[in-house]
């Protein structure tokens, strides 16, 4: 048995590529009753980001619709009806002239959950500029400061003001879920991925005038080039992880012990020549020699692995990251409660319009309406 606190809530998500449907990921997950709304042509992910689209729309349902078209109307108006929850990812002013905004949705359910994500948020002078998540990300200070030590900013693999911006729609909504329950009240919300992003940045770096571009990194929690080519991931933050590492490498290389590196802040101090120290150090062994001398040491180490390596640990199986169902394997929200699993797989990764007719059913169309509206939405495909 799994957790699924969000059992019997209904989800309407009218989003696409990775903000909106990452933040309907986790509802999903979590027990959440949602449908994909998906333009005839599908969500532009399904071909430009399929291993995103793959991942963000487990256990979702899809339906086609040209919400431009009249025929997609009457649908809307029962979504609206439906839902607990409606995420929309346009600019804006899009959702009005499309007849999904607040104010025409709301009108029919006032208890209406209404989340909008968009790049720089629903007012403001920047509302109506174009962006993805580098700009964001760079323009909110996230990529002012190094990563490493002798390191230059470099931009992260992962889009952290995408799914920044998801997760913290997902937390607006459970917030304003539970304030519906107190008042039965609905609510508009407007998140901004820029915002998501500068938010992260402040916690990170602070705001002030003066910041030292270091101060959130350590020369001894670092990666470092190893003798096979390979990477190594120091982890030392803590005096007595520093004092295991040098007990460790002082044979090999002496001048560990230099005074110099004593301290924290010693070692900050003299940090470049630390750092270039510990490059010339881990030349010296195999990403794995290094891992296997150091890990019984107590020492904070690691081995890079790609997604699929990690889901397939004997940490992942334990903890039942990585799940399946009809032969599909994702990765689900990362919570136990209760002694149990958070989330379950139900379904699995939909086909564009899946779920048309089913999802019209429970809506209430008449089966000849609803193979009308499905076909219509087809020909426009």
């Amino acid at each position: 048995m799994s957790w699924l606190p969000l059992d019997g809530i209904k989800v309407a998500d009218f989003t696409a590529l990775i903000p909106g449907p990452f933040a309907s990921a986790i509802l999903a997950d979590l027990g959440a009753d949602v449908i994909k709304v998906e333009p005839p042509r599908g969500d532009g992910a399904r071909s430009l980001l399929p291993a995103v689209f793959h991942a963000a729309n487990r256990n979702k349902r899809s339906i086609a619709l040209d919400l431009k078209h009249a025929d997609a109307k009457p649908v809307i108006a029962r979504l609206a009806r439906w839902a607990d929850i409606v995420i929309e990812g346009n600019r804006p002013g899009v959702a009005a002239r499309l007849g999904i905004d607040y104010a025409s949705l709301s009108a029919l359910n006032p208890g209406l959950i209404y989340c909008s994500l968009s790049g720089f948020g629903q007012n403001g002078a920047w509302r109506d500029k174009p962006g993805h998540d580098i700009g964001y990300v760079g323009a909110s200070g996230g990529l002012s400061y190094p990563g490493s030590w002798l390191g230059k900013p470099a931009r992260s693999s992962i889009p952290i003001a995408d799914m920044q911006g998801g997760s913290f729609g997902t937390i607006a909504i459970l917030a304003a879920l539970h304030e519906r329950n107190r008042s039965g009240r609905g609510a508009e919300l407007d998140l901004s991925l820029y915002e998501a992003a500068l938010f992260c940045a402040a916690l990170r770096h602070g705001i002030g005038e003066h910041t030292d571009p270091r101060a959130h990194i350590w020369p001894v929690n670092d990666m470092f080039d190893t003798a096979d080519g390979s990477v190594l991931i120091l982890g030392i933050v803590e005096q007595h992880f520093w004092d295991n590492f040098r007990a460790a490498v002082k044979e090999l290389e002496p001048a560990v012990m230099d005074p110099r590196f004593d301290t924290d802040p010693s070692r900050r101090k003299h940090g470049d020549d630390l750092s270039r120290l510990l490059k010339k150090l881990f030349l010296k062994k195999t990403a794995k020699q290094w891992h296997d001398l150091l890990e019984p040491l107590d020492v904070p180490i690691e081995l890079p692995m790609t997604p699929a390596e990690a889901s397939r640990t004997e940490y992942a199986r334990a903890r039942e990251d990585a799940v399946e169902f009809g032969g599909e394997r994702h990765v689900l929200f990362p919570l136990w409660a209760n002694g149990k699993r958070g989330g379950e797989l139900r379904r699995g990764t939909p086909a564009l319009n899946a779920d048309g007719a089913a999802v019209l059913r429970d809506l209430g169309f008449a089966q000849d309406e609803a193979e009308r509206i499905l076909g219509a939405a087809g020909a426009r495909a």
